[in-house]
């Protein structure tokens, strides 16, 4: 993967570029990085990239010259790459588009700022606007970096192990079952006597249902347009069960009344 930022503070991205999986992906060669400045394509002393927006209103827009040219010098780099506008108009970035990004060859990210870019500018050089949430920021520096970092830990050999993406958050439609690590008991409260067992169906099964319980409880909307597997219909159906059987004995002669029964 070959990543360019379209930016005008690439010295935002040397330190993201240096440390943790990126910092060791560029230093392998599994991955490259780099900046263009739009200020290098302006033909003015002050080097300036924004100006006001044509009928008014509050803010700057960034020039269509500076932003364009500094697009094409990247897209001579890098001919087959995929041109994104971080912009939070654009599509959701979530866990499916970082999955088909990961199969691109080149991507070249640009980066916004003031009250956007010139809509010249889009309609011509961008392939696909992205968004990675409903909020505003300064800039799509910030948003660059989410990308990246959740593109390149997709990216084949870049992990440790090659089933550490297959098992994170989003990657199965749910959300990841609880980790434990040392020390087993922790303030009191101690790790699941399961994960001790050395039985891997058992661990494999407290963990799916664990995910299961946590997505339902935390992100429902996730299971509604998922769907449900055979087997995590058969967990819910016995949390059901079980519910009932509770409601059942709250409701026998001699019931707490506080319980609402």
């Amino acid at each position: 993967m070959n990543y360019i930022v379209v930016t005008i503070f690439p010295e935002m991205f040397a330190p993201f570029w240096e440390h943790g999986i990126i910092g060791r992906a560029i230093a392998s060669g599994k991955i490259t990085a780099g900046a263009v400045n739009p200020r290098e394509f302006t033909n003015d002393r002050h080097r300036t990239t924004d100006d006001r927006p044509f009928g008014g209103g509050a803010g700057m827009v960034m020039k269509s010259g500076p932003l364009a040219g500094a697009v094409r010098s990247a897209r001579r780099r890098f001919p087959e790459a995929l041109t994104l506008l971080l912009t939070p108009q654009g599509r959701p970035f979530d866990q499916e588009t970082a999955l088909q990004l990961a199969g691109q060859n080149a991507l070249i990210l640009v980066c916004g700022r003031y009250e956007g870019v010139d809509e010249r500018v889009g309609d011509a050089l961008i392939d696909m606007e992205v968004s990675v949430g409903d909020y505003v920021l300064t800039g799509g520096e910030l948003p660059a970096m989410i990308l990246m970092d959740a593109v390149t830990r997709l990216i084949p050999g870049i992990l440790g192990g090659e089933a550490s993406a297959e098992k994170d958050s989003f990657s199965d439609g749910l959300l990841e079952h609880a980790q434990y690590t040392r020390p087993r008991v922790f303030e009191g409260r101690g790790a699941p006597e399961v994960l001790f067992s050395g039985n891997h169906k058992a661990i494999d099964d407290w963990r799916r249902e664990d995910a299961l319980i946590r997505t339902l409880l935390k992100r429902k909307d996730l299971l509604e347009k998922r769907g449900l597997r055979p087997e995590e219909r058969k967990i819910l159906k016995k949390w059901v069960r079980d519910i009932e059987r509770l409601l059942d004995a709250q409701s026998l002669p001699g019931a707490d009344p506080s319980s609402g029964a």
